[in-house]
């Protein structure tokens, strides 16, 4: 008998293959405020909400809670925040909770932009974002991340919503009463043309001198400053140079194309004090009801043409446990802020 070749060498199993992309999240967002309105509900079981709906703080409590919340919203608002911190005051069993709702969410049309301010570097970072990631078990539609360490430290965040049609919040002009301590701090600007979106960091451990810099800017600018460049089309970075007159004319509204790249600033600020102009993204506006916010409010911070996504929290939550009470108090907070 003839013998036959050598065997090569062995072939690896094939990876896992990636799905397909889902439209980027700036589109499903548009899509979903266009359908339902801009209303994002805020869900936020802290001890006392549980309480006043008769439930236990405990596991039990939290997963009726939920699934009220569920059966209640995800088939009419746009946005449901599940803000991460009171699902993980009751352990491993309460972020079990939400992984088995977030699916549930998704599937009745919500979009599920999950609240947990996550803010580290490298692979830590890395690490977070994959609650964006299909693999994960608990895939979500878009996180809010915190800036503190620097834009560089976003990237991989950034990377992870470009790969998996995921979006990003990133907080920018909070309205904590003491916010502005850090805010309100300015740093230098790096370009003499403030408005565009260029990333100012330098190399670490190095400070500029004084007349290094063409102006200065608040913290909070410099966080919008870099969402705005994440969500800057090709054609407005190209040849021909991007004037100032071009980039503003991109627009911010819902009737355009809304970049997946957000900004948090607060719906009870005094007087807005960052420049949105040009953002091409989204912003999300806590603070209505209960904190003091009013739709008066939103339009007279950011008038009635730019894309923002009001969230409502114990003004809805508080009409529970009912699933009518909680629908027709979220349906009225639509109605305000379609009307």
């Amino acid at each position: 008998m003839t013998a036959g070749p050598p065997p090569g060498p062995a072939v690896p199993p094939p990876g896992p293959v990636d799905p397909p992309p889902v439209p980027p999240f700036g589109a499903r967002l548009a899509s979903a405020v266009a359908a339902r309105g801009p209303l994002c509900v805020g869900l936020d079981p802290h001890r006392s909400l549980l309480q006043s709906w008769g439930l236990p703080d405990d596991v039990e409590g939290l997963r009726r809670f939920t699934d009220t919340c569920l059966d209640a919203l995800a088939g009419h608002v746009a946005v449901l925040k599940p803000q991460m911190a009171f699902y993980e005051r009751h352990g491993a069993r309460g972020v079990a909770v939400l992984e088995k709702a977030v699916p549930a969410m998704r599937a009745a049309g919500a979009l599920v932009l999950l609240d947990a301010k996550r803010g580290d570097i490298g692979s830590t970072m890395d690490a977070y974002a994959e609650y964006l990631l299909a693999r994960h078990p608990m895939q979500v539609d878009a996180l809010t991340v915190s800036p503190f360490l620097g834009p560089g430290s976003l990237e991989p965040a950034r990377a992870a919503a470009v790969r998996s049609g995921g979006g990003l919040f990133v907080l920018a002009r909070t309205s904590n009463p003491d916010a502005g301590t850090f805010q309100h701090a300015r740093v230098p600007t790096l370009s003499p043309e403030a408005a565009l979106p260029l990333d100012a960091a330098l190399p670490p451990d190095t400070a500029p001198p004084p007349d290094a810099a063409a102006g200065e800017r608040t913290v909070a600018q410099a966080v919008v400053d870099t969402v705005r460049g994440w969500n800057t089309p090709a054609w407005l970075v190209t040849d021909p140079p991007t004037t100032i007159e071009q980039f503003m004319a991109a627009g911010s509204g819902w009737d355009g194309s809304v970049g997946s790249f957000g900004v948090v600033v607060g719906a009870t600020l005094h007087s807005l004090d960052v420049d949105l102009d040009g953002l091409r993204g989204p912003v999300l506006a806590p603070g209505l009801g209960a904190q003091g916010g009013s739709v008066a409010d939103l339009h007279r911070l950011f008038g009635r043409a730019r894309a923002v996504v009001p969230t409502v929290s114990r003004d809805v939550l508080g009409a529970g446990p009912g699933t009518a009470a909680l629908r027709a108090a979220a349906d009225r907070w639509t109605a305000d802020l379609t009307g």
